[in-house]
C-alpha cells in the first residue's frame, strides 16, 4: 500500500539559492533570493496543467529540485528578511514554523458555544496559521486525541465533557484578490465572525450577503454549513476555499462543484466530513447585485421606502431587524439559531401529508420538490413555547431550541428527539437537526 505524502514538503533549486515550501500537489511558497539578504516571496496555485506538472517536478525533486528538511529550511529563510511579506491570511510563514504551540489542559467550552452547555475539553489549542493546524494535528495523532473543530462554536451541541482536542479556528483577515468596478473576489480567513464579515462587505460596498446578517457562526463553517437566509446561500457568492487534511497537512482549493452544496449541506458534512479542517474562505460579490426582498417580511420592513431609495444597506438592517425580533440573543438565552432543517419532500410523499393536512405551509422548489416548514409543523404540534426544565422551544419561534440556563446537552437532545417522534406521528415527516451532535466516541 502506497503511503499518503505528508505536507509540506520542502524543496531547494540545485545552483540557486531558490527555496519552496509546498503545501499540496497544487500550492506553493516560492522563496526568491533578492539581493543578499532579502527575500521576495510568491504564492503559486497550479491552476492549468503545465502548473501542475511544474509542482510534481519539484515534488519529485526532478527539474534541479533536492529535499531539504524543515529545519534546515527554516534556518535558510530566518537568515534573511522578506521583503513586502505576502499576505496570505495563515498560508505557510517560516518565521513561525518553528514556535511552539500553547496546549491548555481541562478547558470549559461553555463560552466557545452559543448553545452554553458546560462541557470540559481535556486539550484545546488556539490554531492561527495553517502550520499551526498541522502541529496541532501531529500532536492529536501522536497522543490519540479525537480532533473537534470549533469556529463560532453556533451549530453544535455538546452532550458530554470531550476527552480529546479542540482546536479553535483563529485564522483572520480580510483580503481582496481583484476588483474590476463591479465585480470584488474577497479572500476571507476562517476565524472571521460570519456577521462581522457581513457589515464589513456591506459598507464597502460589496454585496451579495447582506441577507445573511445576523448569522452566528465562523466564515469557515459558513460553506460547510451552506448557511442561508431569506432566499440567499453561501453557494449563491461562493467562489472557492481552501483547507488543510487532518492526515496528511495537504492544502487543496475545492471550487463550487467540489463543495457539492445542498440544502444546509456540503461535501465536508458528507463524504468528507472530518476529513478537513477550512481555513479560508473566497467570494465573489458585486457592487450591483440585485437585491433580493422575495420574503414578504422583507417588504413590510422596507415599505416606507420607494423601491428606487432601498439600498442592500437597508435589507441587511430589515434582515436584523426580524431576526431580532424572532430569535433571541445567544448571549442572553444559549441557542444555536434554528435547530431542525425544513424537510424537502418528493411529490409522492408531499401529496400524502397535503391529503391530511391541506393547510400545510410549504415551498416548490425548481426541481419539483417541495420544502415544508418545520417551524409550522411544531407549532401545529403544539411545542411552540413549551418549556421542559431548563431548556425549551422558543416562545416566538418554533424552530429554535434554547438553553434557559444550566441545561445539558443530553437534555436538549432529549427534547429534540421527543418533537421529533411526535411530528413523525402527527405528520407523517422525520424533522432532521441542523445542528451538530457532538459527542466523544
Amino acid at each position: 500500500m502506497q503511503m499518503m505524502m505528508e505536507y509540506p514538503q520542502y524543496r531547494m533549486l540545485e545552483g540557486s539559492e531558490t527555496l519552496y515550501a509546498i503545501e499540496g500537489p497544487r500550492h506553493a511558497i516560492e522563496f526568491q533570493p533578492l539581493g543578499s539578504n532579502q527575500w521576495m516571496m510568491h504564492a503559486h496555485f497550479a491552476s492549468d496543467y503545465p502548473r501542475f506538472v511544474w509542482m510534481q517536478e519539484l515534488l519529485l525533486k526532478a527539474a534541479q529540485a533536492r529535499a531539504v528538511s524543515k529545519e534546515e529550511f527554516v534556518d535558510l529563510v530566518n537568515a534573511r528578511e522578506v521583503h513586502e511579506p505576502l499576505a496570505c491570511l495563515g498560508r505557510f510563514n517560516a518565521s513561525e514554523a518553528h514556535e511552539a504551540l500553547r496546549f491548555e489542559t481541562n478547558v470549559e467550552l461553555q463560552a466557545l458555544t452559543t448553545f452554553g452547555v458546560s462541557s470540559i475539553s481535556r486539550h484545546h489549542v488556539l490554531v492561527g496559521s495553517d502550520e499551526d493546524i498541522r502541529e496541532a494535528l501531529k500532536a492529536a495523532k501522536q497522543n490519540d486525541w479525537e480532533v473537534l473543530i470549533v469556529g463560532g462554536g453556533s451549530n453544535v451541541l455538546m452532550h458530554s465533557d470531550w476527552e480529546g482536542l479542540t482546536l479553535q479556528q483563529g485564522i483572520k483577515g480580510i483580503q481582496v484578490l481583484s476588483d474590476d468596478g463591479n465585480r470584488v473576489e474577497v479572500l476571507v480567513g476562517a476565524g472571521e465572525s460570519w456577521h462581522d464579515w457581513v457589515l464589513h462587505a456591506v459598507e464597502q460596498g460589496w454585496n451579495g450577503i447582506e441577507n445573511l446578517a445576523l448569522i452566528p457562526g465562523s466564515v469557515g463553517a459558513s460553506p460547510m454549513q451552506n448557511i442561508g437566509a431569506y432566499g440567499v446561500e453561501v453557494k449563491d457568492c461562493f467562489l472557492w476555499l481552501e483547507a488543510v487534511h487532518q492526515q496528511t497537512g495537504e492544502l487543496r482549493r475545492f471550487d463550487h462543484n467540489a463543495c457539492e452544496f445542498g440544502y444546509r449541506e456540503s461535501i465536508f458534512k458528507q463524504r468528507e466530513k472530518d476529513e478537513w479542517v477550512i481555513v479560508r474562505v473566497a467570494f465573489v460579490l458585486e457592487r450591483n447585485a440585485p437585491l433580493r426582498m422575495e420574503y414578504g417580511a422583507i417588504q413590510s420592513e422596507l415599505k416606507h421606502l420607494q423601491h428606487h431609495e432601498i439600498a442592500h444597506k437597508n435589507v441587511m438592517e430589515a434582515v436584523m431587524r426580524i431576526r431580532r425580533s424572532k430569535l433571541p440573543d445567544p448571549a442572553l438565552m444559549g441557542n444555536a439559531g434554528s435547530f431542525f432543517k425544513n424537510p424537502i419532500l418528493d411529490e409522492r410523499a408531499f401529496e400524502a401529508v397535503l391529503s391530511n393536512h391541506p393547510e400545510v405551509v410549504h415551498y416548490t422548489l425548481e426541481d419539483g420538490t417541495f420544502k415544508l416548514a418545520a417551524g409550522w409543523l411544531i407549532e401545529q404540534a403544539g411545542w411552540k413555547g413549551q418549556r421542559r426544565g431548563n431548556c425549551g422551544v422558543h416562545e416566538r419561534q418554533a424552530l429554535v431550541l434554547v438553553n434557559y440556563g444550566g441545561a445539558s446537552g443530553q437534555e436538549i437532545w432529549q427534547l429534540a428527539l421527543d418533537i421529533i417522534e411526535d411530528v413523525k406521528v402527527k405528520f407523517g415527516v422525520e424533522l432532521q437537526p441542523e445542528v451538530n451532535q457532538i459527542r466523544t466516541s
